[in-house]
């Protein structure tokens, strides 16, 4: 879509909800229940789907499906290679299988498997990546996937789609079971703001421009499209940018043609993430406007490392993923793109460092203050007692 130069603000024809910028307001849903739901609706409407899960059924919320249709729901124990291939045999007798588990796992434990007998084969399959991104907080670096999307894209014949909140995960699963081929999708644990309706418009392969704006284009996949959002509102209001905002959630095929007429109206684009940008959202985005309209990239994501420990609000700041670092990547590509010097570490990095190492530091004393002296940290020494009785 091409806006001209007067236009800018939200594009009502998104149907945005009307209190979005109100976010302590805002209904918080977290994506999987909206996979849950979104597998329940298609089921309905076709008998030949199926789901499998790796003994994660409650936290996928593939238990929804289920509980509607146990003679269709599979358990597979912790097997994530076994769960892509008889996905794959079950696709061969005509079954629209979606295996679930989480992202960590499947694409991470079974890429093999995927990509010989899924992607290869064509095979209708529908992998369903569970607690994506940063979002599973204390679990850490072990259990945060930001490297699903590299990972998936990278295969000939899948389909990749990143969806935004509850609702477009819904729709993705709708949407994906209809889909022919091999689709992964990916969503989170953490409940995070539902802020598109059903009215809002959805397509695979299709990006949609949320707000309009000609001086800098976000493009956003994934729940922080909504700290994309809030980012454009703040330096609208505060310094005067119009932000152009893309909802990129499909990631592939990725939708070219609005990019393009991006970068050619805007002249800088910032991308954002929660997952690595060497080769994820970052990396189409740079191949395609190396090929067709370079324009100076900024992106925000996983610098090339991995997750921490954490609450997921509290880790999202240490990796600078939030509006206020958006905002720094923000005016670093507009000094790029008007010709400014600009520092050799990006401002929005480096306050990400600075908050990471806070982060660090206060779990680091959070855990002191729970363990004795002799353990080395602030409590007094406890006798360690034996419950048995003598």
């Amino acid at each position: 879509m091409r806006t001209t130069p007067l236009q800018k603000g939200l594009n009502p024809a998104m149907f945005l909800v009307r209190n979005l910028f109100e976010t302590k307001n805002l209904k918080q849903t977290p994506t999987r229940s909206g996979f849950g739901e979104g597998l329940v609706e298609a089921g309905k409407k076709d008998k030949n789907i199926v789901v499998l899960c790796c003994d994660l059924t409650e936290s996928t919320r593939a238990d929804m499906f289920k509980k509607v249709f146990p003679e269709r729901f599979i358990q597979m124990g912790i097997a994530e290679q076994a769960l892509a291939s008889i996905g794959a045999g079950l696709s061969m007798a005509g079954k629209v299988p979606f295996i679930s588990s989480y992202a960590a796992f499947s694409p991470g434990r079974n890429w093999e498997q995927i990509k010989t007998t899924i992607a290869l084969q064509n095979s209708n399959v529908k992998i369903a990546g569970a607690h994506s991104g940063l979002s599973v907080g204390p679990d850490g670096a072990t259990h945060q996937m930001l490297e699903d999307i590299i990972l998936t894209r990278a295969m000939p014949n899948m389909t990749v789609e990143v969806p935004c909140d509850a609702i477009e995960t819904r729709k993705t699963a709708v949407a994906g079971a209809k889909f022919v081929g091999p689709f992964y999708f990916r969503f989170a644990r953490s409940a995070t703001p539902v802020f598109t309706t059903e009215k809002t418009p959805f397509k695979l392969g299709r990006a949609e421009v949320y707000r309009f704006g000609n001086d800098v284009t976000l493009v956003a996949a994934g729940p922080l499209l909504y700290e994309a959002l809030l980012a454009a509102d703040a330096l609208s209001k505060e310094h005067g940018i119009e932000c152009r905002v893309i909802n990129a959630h499909s990631i592939k095929p990725f939708d070219e043609k609005t990019l393009i007429a991006a970068a050619k109206e805007t002249g800088a684009i910032v991308t954002i993430e929660e997952g690595q940008t060497h080769g994820g959202l970052a990396g189409i985005v740079c191949e395609t406007l190396a090929l067709t309209t370079p324009v100076p990239v900024e992106r925000v994501g996983a610098q090339n490392q991995y997750g921490e420990s954490g609450e997921p609000a509290q880790v999202l700041e240490a990796f600078g993923l939030t509006a206020p670092f958006i905002a720094l990547a923000v005016v670093r590509v507009l000094d790029r793109k008007h010709g400014v010097a600009v520092s050799k570490i990006p401002a929005h990095m480096q306050a990400a460092e600075e908050r990471r190492i806070m982060m660090r530091k206060q779990i680091f004393e959070e855990a002191l203050s729970r363990a004795p002296r002799k353990w080395g940290g602030t409590k007094p020494d406890l006798q360690v007692r034996s419950n048995k009785k003598r």
